[in-house]
């Protein structure tokens, strides 16, 4: 099953020009990846999930940095809309860092990641719905290649574990080390994006 692994975010060298369509290959990777961690036991799936992990990590630091703000400003209804996905990715972080501290050979293991796929499918969806629309709606071919750029940024600075709650840089500073990686994943992006 090697040679069928789905590749880690940001392996692939894609041009990705279109943020939407980068997401939207990150919402293939990551469905590809939840059928990689099912099928698989022992070694297979604990690489199979940490590639998972990162991945997730990727896609919902870039949102927080690039997609929310846009939506903030640019969609009608963007706080609420931002705010229904900021809680979805909390509840996501928290079962995924609860998965993290798991064996994936533990019994209880597979139930909870189904459940984690639901979740995060469901929240998918609604980012697709209620985000990724209005982007392609409401911006130009510059400004979607200049978020898909930071996006590719932050695939490259990516951190490897799933931190819930940490949206801001004091809880960042607080939960250590690997928080503050997610933390410099965010810088980069807004490197990217043309910020300090």
């Amino acid at each position: 099953m090697s040679e069928l692994k789905t590749p880690q975010a940001g392996d692939d060298h894609a041009a990705d020009n279109d943020v939407v369509a980068l997401l939207m290959r990150q919402h293939g990777d990551i469905r590809n990846l939840f059928d990689e961690v099912e099928a698989t036991a022992g070694d297979e799936r604990r690489d199979a999930f940490r590639r998972l992990v990162r991945l997730l990590a990727v896609h919902e630091t870039a949102e927080e940095e690039v997609v929310h703000p846009f939506v903030r400003r640019a969609v009608a209804g963007g706080e609420q809309i931002v705010e229904d996905r900021l809680t979805e990715e909390r509840e996501a972080k928290e079962m995924l860092a609860s998965l993290d501290e798991m064996d994936p050979d533990d019994p209880r293991f597979l139930p909870q990641l189904i459940q984690l796929r639901h979740d995060v499918q469901t929240h998918a969806r609604a980012e697709e719905r209620y985000e990724f629309i209005h982007i392609r709606r409401s911006t130009d071919v510059t400004d979607l290649a200049a978020m898909a750029r930071a996006i590719k940024a932050a695939e490259a600075m990516a951190p490897t574990r799933p931190h819930p709650g940490v949206e801001s840089a004091a809880k960042n500073m607080a939960l250590g080390p690997v928080a503050a990686l997610m933390d410099r994943t965010k810088d980069t992006v807004r490197k990217a994006m043309g910020g300090s």
